[in-house]
């Protein structure tokens, strides 16, 4: 059937189309889309009986030579125009990549980590420190002191998980050595170097199992805090000319302590309360009956009490030791205190009550005086600034649907159909948006519609107000300090997670979020944001899958499931100088 050249007005602009007959409308509507910009689904094109829809033959239309169509509808953004435009980078197909580039590319399944025995716990813990940008970057940078690293050069044993065999006494260079492997390949990786390296320094990872087969399950928390001491020893950053410790810099927070007497005859006596100052790597949750929620058993475990010798009394005494946290951490661990020893099994028991935890935490209310001082008004500001985003966008989609009802009575009449139904129509819509403001306490919508590009300009004004206002705000003292929290406020990044009964025995899995794909924005920083799709990996020893968020919420335990043992927290993203510069 041959095709019948048509018109197309869309906004003023006149369309020369070939119809084909023997397609269907949403094959015109594709056709349209290339030549105005205008999604499909968002399209309107006018015919007798009403509307085109998609499964509609076009044979059915008995289109005429030169007969004239309307069109309505406008693209979703300003990237719409622009959508068909050729490729800036050339394409290169997956069949044709290698195995570390394949690996390599945004999107790309990471790799797995085999259990070589009982070594789960090593498998989730190595896979969500992998989660720490910094870490992976300062790691490429570091470099051995010891000849042994040296000797990492003789011969090729990557393919084998050797690849980090000179590294056998430098547990950094083993695990720079490992992530760099890991980042090559999307299968299930053997970490055999590094976990004889981790043996040889620990020799509690060494320990036989109780049947003597194998070697013996172990705690991820251990595992966690003993890789970590190593890190802090070895890696090191630069900042202001001096090496500084990455650990410290980045995973570490300092408390300021106060131990007291708990008896009044010792405070009689001029028994003084004292104070120190002390380093932590991981806060502690404790967890007893009356513990339900992450932030109850955080300030559990900032109070405890200790007995030790009072020189006032000449005896033992009770006292009770109060934390409050100095320096917040830019990337803040969380240990659930779940195992406990049990005398009579000689070996640790697990607490299986339900704790819940946040994707976003705030611990202002967990820190000294001064800090909180610092850290309340730029915690303040963030609120305020998402509910000024929230309101905004309740309000482009209020106009939205006022725009569409608009453009639906201009079809209707188009059609010839009769106005008193439409404004009756337009009048209930109105009414019903009306109850909707009165409910959330937004103002009307006025007649007054604007663009998407005049929507967008001021949103984006709005929003850089708002971060101008938001730097002001960011302490001087902790501005300079990058490796810290500025706001109190932290998200969730990684959990891991262990299944049983006892430390001994069970599964370790890792939980960790998925970084934001990268997309193209004219008005990101660089050209360039992450797109967060909310999406986590969840690394089971070799087997890797793509989970939903709600998944992590059924992770706060009751059970011998899958329960939290390890969160890992990152500091929310604050706008910079630099950002700031770039988006004048």
């Amino acid at each position: 059937m041959a095709a019948i050249p048509v018109v197309v007005k869309h906004q003023g602009k006149r369309y020369d189309v070939e119809l084909d007959p023997a397609s269907n409308g949403e094959t015109f509507k594709f056709q349209l889309f290339s030549l105005t910009g205008v999604e499909p689904e968002r399209q309107k094109i006018l015919v007798k009986g009403g509307q085109l829809k998609d499964e509609t033959e076009l044979s059915s239309l008995k289109a005429k030579p030169g007969q004239t169509f309307m069109m309505m509808g406008t693209p979703s953004g300003a990237e719409g125009s622009a959508i068909l435009a050729r490729p800036k980078e050339s394409v290169k197909f997956l069949e044709d990549m290698t195995e570390a580039e394949a690996a390599q590319a945004e999107g790309a399944t990471p790799a797995g980590l085999q259990n070589l025995g009982n070594t789960c716990y090593l498998n989730s813990t190595l896979q969500t420190l992998r989660g720490i940008p910094e870490l992976q970057q300062e790691l490429l940078r570091y470099s051995a002191t010891s000849s042994s690293d040296a000797a990492s050069r003789l011969g090729d044993l990557s393919t084998l998980g050797l690849g980090a065999l000179g590294g056998s006494s430098d547990l950094t260079a083993s695990l720079r050595d490992l992530y760099k492997q890991m980042s090559e390949t999307q299968e299930g990786f053997p970490p055999l170097m590094f976990l004889n390296v981790l043996r040889n320094t620990f020799p509690q990872f060494a320990q036989k199992a109780q049947n003597g087969h194998g070697y013996a399950q172990q705690d991820a928390e251990e595992a966690w805090s003993q890789i970590l001491t190593q890190l802090r020893q070895k890696l090191k950053v630069k900042e202001s000319g001096n090496d500084v410790s990455f650990v410290d810099k980045f995973l570490s927070g300092s408390f300021e302590s106060t131990l007291e007497c708990d008896e009044p005859a010792a405070k009689e006596g001029g028994e003084e309360p004292v104070t120190t100052s002390d380093v932590f790597l991981k806060l502690d949750c404790h967890i007893d009956k009356d513990i339900n929620h992450l932030g109850d058993g955080i300030r559990a475990g900032l109070e405890e009490k200790i007995e030790k010798r009072s020189s006032i009394l000449g005896r033992d005494a009770i006292y009770t030791k109060k934390s409050r946290i100095a320096r917040l951490p830019k990337y803040l661990t969380v240990h659930f205190v779940r195992f406990f020893w049990k005398r009579e099994s000689q070996k640790k028991a697990k607490i299986m009550r339900k704790v819940t935890f946040p994707a976003e935490l705030d611990v202002v209310e967990f820190c000294t005086d001064e800090l909180r001082k610092r850290l309340i008004p730029v915690r303040d500001k963030v609120r305020e600034i998402r509910k000024d985003e929230e309101d905004a966008e309740r309000a482009r989609k209020r106009q939205k649907l006022a725009h569409h009802q608009e453009e639906d009575g201009k079809a209707d009449s188009e059609l010839g159909k009769t106005a008193e139904p439409l404004q009756k129509k337009k009048a209930a819509a109105e009414s019903e948006a009306n109850k909707n403001n009165e409910k959330d306490g937004d103002s009307a919508m006025t007649d007054v519609f604007k663009s998407d590009e005049e929507y967008e300009a001021e949103r984006r004004a709005a929003i850089l107000r708002a971060k101008k206002e938001l730097f002001e705000l960011i302490d001087p003292s902790l501005a300079t300090d990058d490796g810290s929290n500025q706001s109190g406020l932290y998200e969730l990044r990684g959990v891991i997670t262990h299944q049983g009964a006892s430390a001994d025995s069970g599964h370790y899995t890792a939980y960790v979020k998925k970084q934001g794909r990268l997309v193209d924005d004219a008005r990101a920083p660089n050209g360039k944001r992450r797109e967060d799709d909310g999406k986590w990996w969840w690394f089971n020893d070799d087997k890797v899958s793509e989970v939903d968020a709600e998944k992590i919420e059924t992770l706060a335990g009751g059970g011998e499931s899958h329960s939290a043992l390890i969160l890992l927290y990152r500091a929310i993203d604050l706008p910079s100088k630099d950002e700031l510069q770039s988006e004048q």
